[in-house]
């Protein structure tokens, strides 16, 4: 096992099944559970489970819902390793979407659901079959951590289409990738609860200029040879700001659920606070 993919491990793992474990990611509490009880809040208890009318009539002692298990969820994590996400000033923008994947994994084994991890970049590569064990999400870092990204343009119609077709069932859907393209998502989110995770570097989105610079594309390995001035930065910027703009508005019209995450932040506690 390379030692990335040994570090990602440990560090995840630790992160959902540790000590303070209580403070879950909340998405994956969704339509799998059904409320059963109220119950006075013990140490340890999710905070985002206290139910506020309940501990305010109580006279502030605090009460929480609980709920049982209606159903196993079907959890599917998608990520989208195009060429692009080999680039950040922090951390590579595909290592933090593996670490997220990773996260999202083990939380979804933590509440005995099953999990599947799907590979797209250019074209399909991977799709793990789902599991309720501890060992296929490992597996799945494993072959994320060695996935090569140079050369893979982003194919955003074909990674939709691909999972349309492949997951038949219902499920938690979670899209990770950078989306910088145009994207629909309308049949995906008739039929799974669709959640996007928008990956990004401060760098990317606020680039500074550089001058006279010799670039290459990750993606289409295309050389760019010229000024990137303040002129050259702006256009970037408002092309930029007009796709995150289409993406949002598209997912506020279907109902699917938004996060934007940025490499230099930790994303255990981004999506705990976000999910």
């Amino acid at each position: 096992m390379k030692s990335k993919a040994k570090q990602i491990i440990l560090k995840t793992k630790k992160q959902v099944f540790g000590a303070l474990s209580g403070n879950n990611i909340s998405s994956l509490h969704g339509e799998g559970f059904e409320f059963a009880e109220l119950r006075e809040y013990i140490y340890g208890d999710d905070v985002r489970k206290i139910d506020w009318k309940t501990t305010a009539k109580m006279g502030g002692k605090p009460y929480v819902k609980i709920y049982h298990e209606e159903r196993e969820l079907n959890v599917v994590v998608s990520t989208m390793f195009s060429g692009s996400t080999h680039f950040g000033t922090h951390i590579y923008k595909k290592d933090y979407m593996i670490e997220l994947m990773a996260l999202i994994g083990y939380s979804a084994i933590r509440n005995k659901d099953n999990f599947s991890h799907i590979i797209y970049a250019d074209k399909f590569y991977r799709h793990s079959p789902p599991s309720k064990k501890i060992f296929a999400v490992s597996k799945e870092i494993e072959e994320a951590v060695e996935f090569e990204v140079i050369g893979k343009p982003a194919n955003y119609p074909g990674w939709i289409e691909d999972l349309n077709r492949r997951v038949r069932k219902k499920s938690l859907m979670f899209l990770i990738g950078d989306f910088v393209g145009d994207v629909n998502l309308s049949l995906l989110a008739k039929k799974h609860d669709l959640i996007v995770i928008m990956v990004r570097d401060y760098f990317m989105d606020s680039p500074k200029p550089l001058g006279e610079i010799r670039l290459i594309d990750p993606g289409y390995l295309h050389e760019f040879s010229g000024n990137v001035d303040e002129g050259t930065i702006k256009v970037y910027k408002e092309a930029l700001i007009e796709n995150d703009r289409k993406l949002l508005k598209h997912l506020q019209k279907i109902g699917a659920r938004f996060a934007k995450l940025y490499t230099h932040q930790d994303p255990y506690s981004q999506l705990v606070k976000r999910m």
